[in-house]
């Protein structure tokens, strides 16, 4: 069957720029998987996807006319209901089979068939395959309806009373097989050969395309737009590159602004602009942040990472003389500036510690009280922590860093970008010479933020980090604010995770559940019902993640060891553990001990008696555990864990021998009761590292 290359464009008003990425990928994907369940497409067809900031489109290869036919068995009803008592057809078979276009000399080709259920009846048929106008049709509404539209938008269509929602209004419709064009119609458009280009450097006012292969081609020639989304983008990045590498310097590294930006251009033009070096006695992510948040120029740092006073514009438009594009750009930007000046300089009027009271007169929840009484609770918790890890002195500037960590929020620059809390704190502190150590805190206690973000960079920011994230965790499970599905409107989800890193990763000596324990206790907060077990929950996803199977993961957590620093050793040990020949035995020999002392109906002494021991069998793992024992213990007490489990391996014979000659279960009570003995000390032995019949298979 002859084939021909599809292309689809829907033609809009500027698509929210956030969101454009995603629309394109949609709807070029779904376009195709709807295509492809209908056998519009070969084998090998491959789609494009075309996203600007006025179109969506999707170009497939080797789409045919019309799909296949399809020989197919189709299920009709039960036989009971097809035909009556006396075997004649029933007036409800005769209309099924009148609605497959046949009638009852199809009667004999009936086959019978039990579909599990009853004898069913069926008939084998060819469906005939789907015409690209129809199957198309199809998809493209599929497509629409899919669509990860942000938000939905009410308009008029052109006969001034028909309404249809979509994500911007949509003006022109394209649908081209090769050169022919398919007959479809979507949000009140009829589809033609017909596009627009950019909205003031086109060549044309219409651009009528050849045929489906030619789209991108006559856009960037005739039309002046890259309609290729990631084509514009890469050809952002050379620009920027280049027009920073002239002046020596390199723009900031930020994927999110540089998606939007591409999302805002049809084909762009990076031009250079620059602004008064006064604003550079500004903090540099406040400036950063106000180019980047309010502008979308791409600011430019030195070698040294420090914010110089250039930036790119990545403008629309290319005009022989740009000198008007950068200076309207650098007039609308001084402003913006101005105001971040005005801030920080109005903010260093008052002191942090004056403004602390006024925490008191900021709601933080309405059942856990102000920031002020929370800021009180999350002292109360990092002195503690401090005192845990480096004694009095840590604890001191723990609860110092605790008092100021908030009280940036009361700033003007803040209020005006509360993505610089903490940053705007740590500046702030340092301007009124309080120690690098409390003021990198003040910053710090937020971290980290997001998956991948580095920990606090000192003792006493990670004490004001552990201790903001357990007053949170703490304080909403205790009043029943728990995740729920995907709703996690408090983070508590990366609060824990963030605990999780600062422990693991600092390989602190903090016992998780008695530190919750004590901050409940301290910090007089409400009993936090199911944390621990959430945080556990958080932990084995998090080493699932990392790439530890679950059975590893589950071997380690079932003992719940209460310093987290240990997990990763402990996780390696297992993983070098379950390699041994050794490994599945004992394993499947530690299930069976855990099933045996479960199922024990007295109650097991800890002490055996050499005396009772009686069996050869017996006598040898009593001697093996003992020899064995010591090494473990002793690599277990030093924290090599893959020794401690390691040295059990030559347990394996004497274990296998003791179940294969020894009767547990005596008649003699003395004897059972030794034996049961034994076993615990043996399942004790072996569980210290990990849960061992967690490997069984």
């Amino acid at each position: 069957m002859s084939t021909k290359n599809l292309l689809v464009e829907l033609f809009v008003e500027e698509l929210p720029p956030k969101a454009l990425r995603k629309l394109g990928e949609a709807f070029s994907s779904v376009l195709f998987e709807t295509l492809k369940s209908q056998g519009l497409t070969a084998d090998d067809s491959k789609v494009t996807a075309y996203a600007s900031p006025r179109r969506l489109a999707a170009h497939i290869t080797q789409v045919p006319a019309q799909a296949a036919d399809k020989a197919l068995s189709q299920k009709l009803m039960p036989v009971t209901v097809g035909f009556d008592a006396a075997g004649n057809a029933t007036p409800a078979l005769l209309k099924r089979l009148a609605a497959l276009g046949t009638d009852e000399s199809a009667l004999p080709k009936l086959k019978r068939e039990n579909d599990g259920k009853a004898e069913s009846l069926f008939l084998d048929i060819v469906q005939t395959g789907a015409q690209l106008s129809e199957g198309l049709q199809k998809a493209l509404d599929e497509t629409l309806a899919k669509l990860p539209i942000p938000k939905v938008m009410t308009y008029q269509l052109a006969d001034g009373w028909s309404n249809v929602n979509f994500v911007r209004p949509a003006h022109g419709l394209v649908a081209l097989h090769g050169s022919d064009v398919v007959a479809i119609n979507i949000l009140g458009l009829q589809a033609g050969n017909t596009t627009h280009g950019h909205r003031f450097e086109a060549k044309v006012e219409t651009i009528t395309l050849k045929d489906a292969d030619s789209y991108s081609e006559q856009l960037k020639t005739e039309g002046a737009v890259i309609a290729s989304f990631d084509e514009r983008r890469d050809e952002i990045v050379r620009q920027l590159n280049a027009a920073a590498a002239k002046e020596n310097l390199k723009p900031i590294d930020d994927e999110a602004l540089l998606d939007e930006v591409t999302a805002l251009v049809e084909r762009p033009n990076v031009l250079l602009g620059q602004f008064e070096a006064v604003y550079l006695e500004v903090p540099q992510e406040c400036l950063i942040l106000t180019m980047k948040a309010n502008q979308k120029y791409f600011p430019l740092l030195d070698t040294n990472n420090k914010l110089t006073n250039k930036f790119l514009i990545v403008s629309n438009i290319s005009p022989a003389d740009p000198s008007a594009v950068i200076g309207g750009n650098e007039r609308v930007v001084r402003p913006r500036l101005a105001d971040a000046k005005f801030f920080f300089d109005q903010d260093r009027k008052k002191t942090l510690e004056s403004r602390v009271a006024g925490l008191d007169k900021v709601v933080y929840h309405n059942k856990l009280g102000t920031q002020g009484e929370r800021t009180e609770r999350v002292r109360t918790i990092a002195k503690a922590i401090g005192q845990k890890l480096g004694g009095d002195l840590l604890a001191g500037k723990a609860d110092k860093a605790a008092q100021l960590a908030k009280v940036d929020l009361l700033t003007d620059m803040v209020g005006e970008f509360p993505e610089l809390q903490g940053i705007m704190g740590r500046y702030y502190a340092q301007y009124e010479n309080i120690s690098d150590d409390i003021a990198y805190a003040i910053e710090d206690h937020y971290k980290p933020r997001f998956s991948g973000d580095e920990l606090p960079r000192n003792e006493v920011g990670i004490c004001v980090a552990l201790a903001d994230k357990l007053e949170t965790l703490i304080g909403m499970f205790g009043i029943g604010n728990t995740p729920t599905g995907d709703k996690d409107p408090f983070a508590l989800r990366r609060h824990a995770l963030g605990v999780i890193r600062i422990l693991v990763e600092k390989n602190l000596p903090l016992d998780i559940i008695s530190l919750i324990v004590e901050a409940v206790v301290i910090a007089e907060l409400p009993s936090p019902s199911e944390l621990g077990v959430f945080i556990y929950d958080r932990l084995a996803i998090s080493f699932r993640e990392k790439g530890y199977t679950a059975q590893e993961v589950d071997a380690v957590l079932t003992l719940k060891p209460p310093y987290l620093g240990d997990i990763p050793k402990r996780l390696d040990a297992v993983r070098a553990f379950a390699e041994l020949p050794e490994a599945s035995s004992l394993a499947s020999a530690n299930k069976r001990v855990s099933n045996i002392l479960k199922k024990a109906e007295i109650l097991i002494e800890v002490n055996i008696s050499n005396s009772l021991l009686k069996e050869a069998a017996e006598i040898r793992l009593n001697q093996a555990l003992v020899s064995v024992k010591l090494k473990a213990d002793a690599a277990f007490e030093e924290g090599d864990y893959a020794a401690s489990l390691q040295s059990l391996a030559t347990l394996k014979d004497p274990v296998d021998s003791f179940f294969d000659d020894v009767m547990v279960n005596s008649d003699d009570p003395a004897i059972k009761a030794n034996r049961l003995a034994l076993l615990k000390q043996l399942h004790e032995a072996m569980n210290r590292v990990a849960d061992l019949s967690k490997l069984a298979s």
